[in-house]
């Protein structure tokens, strides 16, 4: 059974985005098996191979619990600490819990929302193109960042970062929708990162070095939700 679901995970349907580089891909390979030689058809078929199981968009299982926060993204979580929102957000300037999640170019790179509510903000930012895994990729690399409201009134923010390779972050919602937890909302183009800012006074569940299943593993619950703004110490951990 678990070999039949790893079958299905890479053999999974594209994302919409992929297809101009996979129908670039089989043109080529078509191209070179006609007229240019069997090296191009095998250039063509290996960038094609490439495609289809980078773009890959798998179902997911996503929790049904009330007050779960589930993964923005697959990949291994890099950073778990006090961070302050991209200012672009509007979200103030204290520190909340950033879950940081880095995805290298084997993991599924399609977004996913951690929690049902409104995007109330939309902001891109152009930037450098640093190595994603780095803490200073949040700050200086290109990046697309949304603000959602809970039901309960409270705020959580995504931000997409671009990486060492990603050339290009995909959003394709907009302020006032409404998403469900789990749901799709874009994805970047090959090495990345995801941070995850936690609405004020939850605390994240991870560690560092856990791996993420987008829109499956659970982040944080709101029930740990604390009664009062606990206060942030960057040398203690908090």
């Amino acid at each position: 059974m678990a070999f039949i679901e790893s079958i299905k995970l890479v053999v999974a349907k594209p994302h919409p985005a992929g297809k101009p580089f996979i129908y670039g891909g089989i043109a080529v390979a078509v191209a070179g098996g006609i007229a240019f030689g069997t090296w191009l058809f095998w250039l063509g078929a290996a960038f094609t191979a490439f495609c289809l199981y980078f773009f890959r968009d798998p179902e997911r299982v996503v929790p049904t619990r009330p007050g779960v926060i589930v993964a923005p993204a697959d990949g291994r979580v890099v950073m778990v600490g006090p961070a302050v929102p991209p200012e672009e957000l509007g979200l103030g300037p204290n520190p909340r819990w950033r879950v940081a999640i880095f995805l290298s170019v084997a993991d599924v790179h399609v977004n996913r929302s951690p929690v049902e509510g409104v995007v109330t903000r939309v902001a891109y930012r152009p930037g450098k193109f640093l190595n994603a895994s780095l803490d200073k990729a949040s700050i200086d690399n290109e990046r697309n960042a949304l603000a959602m409201r809970l039901p309960d009134g409270k705020d959580i923010a995504v931000v997409q970062i671009a990486g060492l390779i990603a050339r290009r972050i995909l959003c394709h919602v907009k302020e006032g929708d409404r998403l469900e937890r789990g749901e799709r909302f874009g994805i970047i183009r090959f090495g990345s990162r995801t941070d995850l800012y936690l609405p004020e006074g939850v605390r994240p569940l991870v560690a560092e070095h856990q791996l993420m299943i987008g829109g499956e593993s659970v982040i944080a619950e709101m029930a740990q939700q604390e009664t009062h703004q606990p206060v942030l110490h960057t040398d203690t951990g908090f």
